[in-house]
């Protein structure tokens, strides 16, 4: 019976605490290096798949304030202005000055994009340059070798029909040599110019 009540008396500690009773406490680790901390982030992503990861929203461009369609009371830092109106200028100044650096930057990021564009245009249209004269290389080799293979089946073919020609006009001639009786060592055992 005490056995069972020392067990009992566990969990209620473990429910005073304010710690679950089905989870194991995870020690406490404290990432020393961003490498670690970056894994210490995917092991805790890793350990419930079916959640969804946070992504974070990319950040929006910062965009300048459109300058006024009219402004009514001009400004400038001349003669007779009171001490406080150099502020307000001073402020109109740095805020137009910030405006046309952004608009500067955005041409330039512009011109860069197009000129990059354009690279990668000149770079393509050179690439199917090489790419269709390698090709015209490729055919004329390939028709060169085809050319080659029918000149050699057509000199195999002439040989071959030059060859029933001789073998039957030297039978001719061996039958016609016997007939009118004349000595072999007359009749010639090759052919001048056979190849």
């Amino acid at each position: 019976k005490k056995r069972e009540g020392e067990k009992m008396a566990v969990p209620q500690a473990n429910a005073k605490a304010g710690k679950p009773l089905g989870k194991e406490s995870q020690p406490l680790i404290i990432p020393k290096t961003p490498a670690e901390e970056q894994r210490l982030k995917l092991e805790r992503l890793m350990r419930n798949t079916d959640k969804p990861a946070p992504i974070p929203e990319r950040p929006k461009e910062w965009n300048p304030r459109a300058p006024p369609e009219f402004v009514r009371d001009v400004m400038g830092s001349s003669a007779g202005a009171g001490s406080g109106e150099f502020h307000v200028y001073r402020h109109l100044r740095r805020r137009e000055y910030q405006r046309q650096d952004f608009l500067d930057r955005m041409s330039e990021k512009q011109k860069m994009d197009e000129d990059y564009l354009e690279k990668v245009k000149e770079n393509q249209k050179a690439a199917d340059e090489r790419t269709a004269k390698r090709r015209k290389k490729r055919e004329k080799l390939k028709h060169k070798k085809l050319m080659v293979k029918l000149a050699k089946m057509e000199s195999k073919k002439q040989a071959d029909s030059d060859e029933e020609k001789e073998s039957s006009s030297s039978e001719s001639e061996k039958d016609s040599a016997e007939r009118e009786g004349e000595d072999d060592a007359e009749v010639p055992s090759f052919v001048m110019g056979k190849r």
